[in-house]
């Protein structure tokens, strides 16, 4: 994989419009989320993340800061051509350090449990359903091994 460039960018940024089609490509037409639940009322505060590769949009995730210098880490795509290449790893570190918290929460897909699982993360409570998809809550802190191969 070529070196990923990240942008961190806010709602009124013009970039993120690049954010938002991943997550419509992604989200709305891959895993069929309604496009009404896929943008809400937090794009507007969120710190948004955008990986280029090669200087095309590859990846988006979202950082919503919380109390107790805890970050919520969401909407976490990436474009079908670059899954499996390292992108996904490397824009979570880059939203974690982006955050500048020591706590991180995650609502993971089920199938995506192990992804999350190789960066440090583990799943607490039950599977319950997002738009339809089954997930798990997961949680982080910085102080936790990060088993990232």
């Amino acid at each position: 994989m070529a070196d990923p460039k990240f942008l961190r960018l806010a709602y009124s940024d013009p970039k993120f419009a690049d954010c938002f089609a991943i997550r419509r490509e992604v989200f709305v037409a891959e895993q069929n989320v309604p496009l009404e639940e896929e943008q809400d009322e937090h794009d507007a505060t969120a710190l948004h993340l955008l990986a280029l590769l090669d200087g095309k949009p590859a990846a988006t995730a979202r950082v919503l800061l919380k109390e107790g210098n805890t970050a919520k880490i969401t909407r976490v795509a990436v474009v079908k051509q670059a899954r499996g290449t390292g992108l996904g790893a490397a824009l979570m570190r880059e939203a974690e350090a982006a955050s500048g918290a020591e706590h991180f929460i995650l609502d993971a897909q089920s199938h995506a449990l192990s992804f999350y699982t190789r960066l440090g993360y583990r799943a607490v409570g039950d599977e319950f359903l997002e738009a339809g998809i089954p997930h798990r809550h997961m949680v982080k802190s910085a102080g936790d091994q990060r088993r990232i191969s």
